[in-house]
């Protein structure tokens, strides 16, 4: 039974004071998660070394420190030192164990054994064992003992299905692995530990995320797991008693430290109180961990300009799953001119660092630190109907589990492509109206699409595999570094390549002349309660777009009017000719009665617009002589 601030508790944590009864020890858990891209700068990872070493020393009692996996990739200098730059670092907190998690396998599966025999500590991988023996894979332990200061700690480390196939092109069958469950195997090692071994308490280093670490408390039916350190989804998280166990999560890329005080009393666990520690800038850095980190960064000069922006480059995990990113839109052009293909596709997954940069100067380092794997551009061959279900497969529908945590997402980055998204369990088509160079799709045709090496293989759900033509050995990252090289300014922005679409107006025709005004009447869905005036814009299939002058929704009669000036309508399609019909596209956002948006702020309408373009009046000049 577990005790907080001295009350008896019932078996339920509640965070208050661990101050050390007579007779109890307090035990210290220090635990960090997804260094990530942190590895490659000489910012926050040496401060995180250092606050360690403070906390340590501040600690009334024994303490053990841990990590939550994902810490020696994705990062900038990933080409060069691959999981050293980051090992070297961990070296130097001199952790108790930490727990093999997706990014583990960037390098490949034979390379685990290379970091592990590499890090001073032990990896864990208690769920993840060789099919034939039943114990951990080659080079992971399947569990480490810590006796300190009187106190005996069991540490496990688990990964669910999510962190292993479903974010790595490992195949742990034909590797020989076989991937427990967690909910299964945790539970039954903390009982194993507690009963064979004595231990007074259990740590488990889950590198599944907050959710599948509540599924985890709630399954360890005798609550044999006292602390769950978590990794993967990258939530700041305080420590937080659930279902028998306290959860904690230092969010990422070593912007916090979680600290977590357990009394140890009578051999087991009675009570407990928690934080997560930021990160600043007025701790100070250490030295051994900012020299290993300069030193590696000299070898290829990341620090040296590349070019200058005049719009930010958007690298947030937010933004490039969610839609379309002037950066994305800058990588994507990149890779679509190296090879000199039709479209190119990259997974947002693949674009880190959840920062953003400039206005201003850009280096190689920042560029290295968005894409940070060791990926390289190649080029397939699709067909339409193959384009589509590519595209098809990265939608995240608003009804599903994913989507009910995070909102709707597109989760890539596109360049030679404009398409609209729907993103409903319901849709009939999840991408439609797609168009390939400013023409419209042909399902039959092929099409040279330049992707990264990641997805050509199958990773994030891309149905891509058996479809390469070439890959040019050449680092993603490597191929933006030179396309930007050749430029002295960049002002990437949004171009309507990606269109969001949750609802559907009825299809308008209307006549452009450049006179006057040009007014669309639509009768709305049934769901929409307001439309936002200032969302409604135009778009033409060229990616040119105008924003409406005047919007009215009477919300009574379900009418919504759109107005927008002819002349500038005009403009926009100034190369048409007289009698042409041009598609067009009109986009809006709503407060919506039935769907209850988790990122976007509002939904999103849209109506196909057939123009009929007249030229009279418009003082067009003709052949010479008339």
């Amino acid at each position: 039974m577990l005790r907080a601030g001295g009350i008896v508790l019932g078996g339920s944590f509640v965070s208050g004071s661990a101050t050390a009864a007579d007779g109890a020890t307090t035990l210290t858990v220090l635990s960090y998660n997804d260094i990530q891209t942190a590895a490659a700068e000489d910012k926050n990872f040496p401060r995180l070394v250092t606050l360690i070493e403070q906390r340590r020393a501040a600690a009334d009692g024994p303490v053990v420190v841990v990590g939550g996996g994902d810490q020696v990739g994705p990062h900038a200098l990933s080409p060069i030192s691959q999981w050293r730059a980051p090992v070297d670092v961990l070296n130097e907190v001199d952790p108790d164990a930490d727990v093999i998690g997706n990014h583990e396998f960037d390098y490949g599966f034979d390379p685990i054994s290379d970091v592990t025999a590499d890090s001073g500590f032990p990896w864990l991988a208690t769920n993840l064992v060789d099919s034939e023996t039943g114990d951990a894979f080659d080079g992971t332990e399947s569990s480490e003992i810590v006796n300190r200061g009187g106190v005996s700690v069991g540490l496990i480390g688990l990964a669910d299905q999510g962190a292993t196939t479903g974010k790595t092109n490992i195949d742990f069958e034909a590797e020989g692995v076989t991937i427990e469950d967690y909910t299964e195997t945790g539970p039954a090692e903390a009982k194993r530990l507690k009963e064979a071994e004595d231990v007074d308490a259990v740590i488990a280093l889950a590198h599944t995320g907050i959710d599948d670490a509540e599924l985890l408390a709630e399954a360890d039916a005798d609550d044999d797991i006292d602390v769950v350190v978590v990794g993967d989804d990258e939530q700041r998280y305080p420590p937080e008693a659930v279902d028998g166990s306290i959860i904690s999560e230092a969010r990422a890329r070593a912007a916090f430290l979680s600290e977590i005080e357990l009394t140890i009393e009578g051999g087991e666990v009675t009570g407990f109180d928690g934080r997560l520690i930021e990160v600043t800038d007025d701790i100070e850095k250490d030295p051994t961990a900012s020299q290993i980190i300069n030193d590696y960064r000299a070898e290829v000069s990341l620090d040296s300009p590349v070019v200058e922006t005049e719009t930010p480059l958007n690298a947030t995990f937010g933004a490039n799953y969610h839609r379309e990113t002037g950066y994305g839109n800058l990588i994507t052009d990149a890779m679509r001119e190296r090879v000199d293909a039709d479209a190119a596709i990259t997974n947002a997954g693949g674009i880190r660092s959840d920062s953003v940069y400039g206005p201003g100067e850009i280096t190689g380092g920042d560029i290295f630190n968005t894409l940070p794997f060791p990926n390289t551009v190649v080029s397939l061959e699709l067909t339409g109907e193959e384009l589509v279900e590519t595209l098809e497969s990265q939608v995240i529908t608003l009804e599903s589990e994913t989507g009910q945590s995070f909102g709707e997402e597109i989760s890539q980055q596109t360049s030679g492509l404009r398409f609209e998204w729907v993103p409903h369990e319901d849709a009939d088509e999840l991408v439609r109206d797609v168009y390939v160079g400013g023409e419209p799709l042909d399902p039959d045709e092929t099409y040279e699409v330049a992707v990264n090496s990641y997805i050509a293989n199958g990773g994030s759900g891309y149905p891509l595999e058996d479809k390469v033509i070439e890959d040019t050995g050449e680092l993603q990252a490597t191929t933006v570094v030179n396309y930007l090289e050749e430029k002295e300014t960049i002002a990437p922005e949004p171009e309507g390549r990606m269109q969001r679409v949750d609802r559907d107006l009825p299809d308008a025709a209307v006549t452009v002349d450049g006179n006057g005004k040009v007014v669309a009447q639509f009768d709305a869905p049934d769901d929409v309660e307001s439309v936002a005036e200032d969302t409604a814009t135009v778009w033409t299939p060229e990616g040119d777009h105008l924003d409406a002058e005047h919007v009215a929704f009477d919300e009574g009669d379900e009418r919504l009017v759109v107005r927008v000036d002819d002349g500038d309508l005009a403009d926009t399609v100034e190369d048409a000719d007289d009698g042409d019909e041009l598609p067009l596209d009109l986009y809006a956002e709503y407060e919506s009665s039935e769907y209850e948006q988790i990122y976007f702020e509002r939904s999103r309408l849209n109506a196909d617009l057939t123009a009929t373009v007249r030229r009279r009046g418009r003082g067009r000049a003709g052949p010479p002589g008339r």
